[in-house]
This record gives C-alpha cells, sequence and structure tokens, in this order.
C-alpha cells in the first residue's frame, strides 16, 4: 500500500538546495543527497576498488580470526565460513552499488522508491545508528591499539597514549569525512598503498609463528557452529556496509559496466579481508592464548607477536587501516542523516556524526569494563534489521529495469509516494522474527532476544549460535518485496515514462 496525494504537484525538495558543487572553489563537497550532474559523473568501476580496499583492511580483520575459531570449528570449516562469509556478504554490497550507477544518489535517497519519501526515514534512521556504531567502534580499537603500542615502547602513561591514538585517529578520519568525496578517494589511495605494504611486511614478521601441526589438530565443529560463524562473519563485513553501498558509485557515469561495478566492489572490499581473517585463523589457531588476548584488545594483541623494531609501522597500519573504514562511515552517516530529514548541508551532519563518534569513544574507553561483549551484541541486533532491509534493496535491483525518476525521488508526491507500507512491514517482520532467531549470552541487555528458538532446542540449544535470524530477515525482506513489490515497480515505472 502506497499513500499518496494523488494532485499535489512536485516541487524542490530541501535535500537538494545549496547542495550542488558551489563555484567558490571551496575544497569541502557541497553535494548532499541531490542526484549527481551529468557534467560532475566520472570515473571508471575499477575507481572503486581503492576506497573499499582502505575501507577494509585494517588490522581488525586478524581478529575476526579469532572469533571464528571461538565457534568451535576446525581450520578448514574457520577458512571456509571466513572467506564464504566475506565474499558473498560484499557480493551483496556490490549490487546494491548498482544502483547508485543508476540513479546517481546516495543509497538512502534511492531507497526512497522502495519505502516512499517519508517511510523512508525509517530505513535512514536504521541506517545512521548503524554506521555510527562501527565508526565508534573502529575508533575504540584504533585508540586502544595505539596504548598498547605506546606502552610496550616504554610509554606507561596509559591514559596519554590513548589520547595520542584517539586524536591522530579523530583528526585524520574527520577531516576526510568532512571535506567529502574528492578527499576521500584521494586519501583512501594512499592509505591502500601504505597499509598494504605494512600489513604484507606485518605477516612476513609473524609467520614464523603459524605451527601447521596445531592447526590441523584442531577438530570439527558442528553444522549450527559452521553456520554462526559464516553469518557472523557476514554480518560483520558486508551486511555492515549495504546501506553506504551506492554512495561511492553514484559518480560514476551511468553508461558504466553495471559487472564492473559489482566485480570491483566485491574485489576491492573482500580482497583484504580474505587474506587478514586467514592469517588471523592461523596464528590463533597455532597459539589459543592470542585469541584469549584478542578478546579483551583486538588489535593491542597482535603487538605480543611482533619484534619491538616493527611495534611503530604496526602502530601506523593499525590506525590508517581503521581511519580508512571511519572515514567512509563518517560520510555515509552523514548521508543517512540527512536522509532522516535533518535541514542542514552534508558537512555539517557528517560534523554531528564526528562528534558523536568522539563522545561514544569516550564513553567506552572509559567507562565500559568490556569492549567484546557490547560489540556482539551492537553487531547482531543491528545486523538483524540491515539484512531485512538488505533484502528489500536487493529486491529493487532485480525488480528495476529503468532509471529512477530523478525529481520524484526528493518530494512525496512523486510516483515513489510518501510511504510504502509493505516494505516498511517487511523490516519490521524481518527483525522480529531474525531476533527470535538469536541470543547474546555476552550482553544481558539482550537476553530479551531468542524467543522462537525453542522448537530448536532453546535459548541454550546447538542452533542457538548460528544467528540463523540475520538469514531469516534477509530472505524475509528479499522474497517478500520481490513477491509484493514487482506490481508497485512497475506502476512507477510506467508512470515515470509518462511523466
Amino acid at each position: 500500500m502506497t499513500l499518496t496525494p494523488p494532485s499535489a504537484p512536485i516541487s524542490p525538495s530541501p535535500d537538494t538546495i545549496g547542495s550542488t558543487a558551489d563555484a567558490s572553489g571551496s575544497r569541502i563537497e557541497n553535494a548532499g543527497l541531490d542526484v549527481i550532474a551529468e557534467s560532475e559523473r566520472k570515473g571508471r568501476p575499477r575507481d572503486l576498488f581503492m576506497p573499499w580496499f582502505a575501507a577494509n583492511i585494517s588490522v581488525l580483520g586478524l581478529s575476526w580470526g579469532a572469533w571464528v575459531l571461538g565457534f568451535g570449528l576446525s581450520f578448514a570449516q574457520a577458512v571456509v565460513a571466513g572467506v564464504v562469509g566475506v565474499i558473498v556478504s560484499f557480493m551483496l554490497c556490490g549490487f546494491i552499488a548498482v544502483l547508485g550507477k543508476r540513479g546517481s544518489a546516495p543509497t538512502l535517497a534511492l531507497s526512497r522508491a522502495a519505502f516512499g519519501y517519508h517511510g523512508n526515514r525509517l530505513s535512514a534512521a536504521i541506517s545512521w545508528m548503524l554506521t555510527v556504531g562501527w565508526e565508534t567502534v573502529l575508533c575504540v580499537s584504533a585508540s586502544l591499539a595505539s596504548a598498547t603500542v605506546l606502552q610496550a615502547l616504554g610509554w606507561h602513561n596509559e591514559l596519554g597514549a590513548q589520547i595520542v591514538g584517539f586524536l591522530l585517529t579523530v583528526g585524520l578520519a574527520a577531516s576526510a569525512g568532512i571535506l567529502g568525496f574528492d578527499t576521500i578517494m584521494r586519501v583512501q589511495t594512499w592509505i591502500t598503498w601504505a597499509t598494504g605494504i605494512l600489513t604484507v611486511i606485518y605477516l612476513i614478521l609473524v609467520s614464523p609463528q603459524i605451527d601447521f601441526g596445531a592447526l590441523t589438530a584442531l577438530p570439527a565443529g558442528s553444522a549450527a557452529a559452521f553456520i554462526g560463524a559464516l553469518v557472523m562473519v557476514a554480518t560483520g563485513f558486508g551486511l555492515g556496509w549495504v546501506n553506504a553501498a551506492a554512495d561511492y558509485s553514484r559518480y560514476l557515469p551511468r553508461s558504466a559496466s553495471t559487472g564492473g561495478v559489482i566485480a570491483w566492489t566485491t574485489i576491492g572490499s573482500s580482497l583484504p579481508v580474505v587474506v587478514l581473517v586467514i592469517a588471523g585463523i592461523m596464528l590463533v589457531g597455532s597459539d589459543p592464548e592470542l585469541g584469549t588476548a584478542i578478546d579483551s584488545d583486538p588489535i593491542g594483541a597482535l603487538t605480543t607477536i611482533l619484534p619491538p623494531w616493527f611495534l611503530i609501522p604496526f602502530a601506523v597500519v593499525a590506525i590508517l587501516g581503521l581511519a580508512g573504514g571511519i572515514i567512509m562511515d563518517l560520510y555515509s552517516s552523514g548521508l543517512s542523516l540527512l536522509a532522516t530529514g535533518l535541514p542542514v548541508k552534508r558537512h555539517v551532519a557528517t560534523s554531528i556524526d564526528a562528534t558523536i563518534m568522539t563522545v561514544g569513544t569516550i564513553a567506552v574507553i572509559f567507562g565500559a569494563d568490556d569492549f567484546l561483549g557490547p560489540f556482539q551484541g551492537f553487531l547482531t541486533t543491528l545486523g538483524v534489521v540491515i539484512a531485512a532491509w538488505a533484502g528489500v534493496m536487493l529486491a529493487e535491483v532485480c525488480l528495476r529495469r529503468r532509471d529512477y525518476d530523478e525529481a520524484a525521488l526528493f518530494t512525496p508526491y512523486g510516483v515513489y509516494g510518501s510511504v510504502n507500507l509493505e516494505a516498511i512491514a517487511l523490516v519490521v517482520l524481518g527483525a522480529g522474527v531474525g531476533w527470535g532467531l538469536v541470543v547474546n549470552s555476552a550482553a544481558s541487555w539482550l537476553s530479551w532476544q531468542g524467543y522462537l528458538l525453542g522448537p530448536l532446542g532453546g535459548r541454550d540449544g546447538t542452533w542457538a549460535g548460528a544467528n540463523l535470524g540475520v538469514l531469516a530477515a534477509l530472505l524475509i525482506g528479499l522474497l517478500g518485496h520481490l513477491l509484493l513489490g514487482r506490481r508497485r515497480v512497475r506502476v512507477q515505472e510506467r508512470a515515470g515514462e509518462r511523466a
């Protein structure tokens, strides 16, 4: 059902006022949610490789090896779960990035076609919470890692070390995120080369720690444990980026190769993660004590197997890698905040999010005793919701055959309407079913979840940790919108042609 006043005129939206690039030569990108003008569309699909690679080469990927093995898997199971979870989840980003090329607008502007102009505010709020949460998690990780490195070098002032790492990370990430697309593309290229080279050196230095005998001796886990690890990885990587996937492909010409957009987004984001996760599995599988240390300090623990002379380069690669992810999260969180209806320019919205990230990082570092528990709770809880939303958007990729009606994206009176109750109901249903099929034992405030696990053995059963709720939510959104949204999309496209 679509709530649309039938005869109201299409008028300019506050989204687009003052948002195109100005003529003053300002280095700050002024484009907000608006459609990128034909004259400003540039580049090739392969240009997507650098930003996505830089955003995902964080050494935090090594720590995911510990968390995958935490499900009690054999070496082969852990590698397959990690690789499949990473590649398939980032492939979802690749498909949604196609919408950016088709519509030349950010993800959370294009999703108005599915959810309606006002109904999309729910999508925007979910996306904003997810991106702000992720940028805070990455900033906390960078601060903790910097403190560990500086202390290993002899600086015993833990608070001062954390502040130094925090300021370096926030300064780099916030400035690039605020300046916008062109700056991000340049900075991410530098980060890609710097972190890529230093990460290779790190892996060479720690390779003697790998014990293949210990890896082959790891016992196999159950099917439920394997699925749980795979879904956890997918939720932590690709599903954490789907709401931003079109934000960087929107500058490409609409004639750009669709297959190229999917391939370069998937390859750029997956390649560093696959290498790091496999390396993390090998290191932690060889030394279980390293895995225990990672639970309390996901990045700092990795310094314990390094020679002292590489500690400073490691700090550089840790901060730069995490900053690469924060930069893209800040940029997309600002766009999501605009999509909620906040009447400010893009760089102001990004500045607001950078401030929230700063306050959140300080609160976590100085007020939380446990990092992993709240992180997993946040990841799974919002992961279920974003999976349902991603399902709807993937169905949009399949259903839409024509370019978007650009003007209609910026008014509740156009062909996309004000509120699409069908798409919203699918996200709500997906979240309700999904939360009922996941558990977060490490976060007591989420003990209410898992209420549908009774037939599968309950909250303490074998399948409780399989994270089936994420898969269920994704399928509800995808299959539901393919079935219920087909007629609505056809009506929209015919109306757009007439207009």
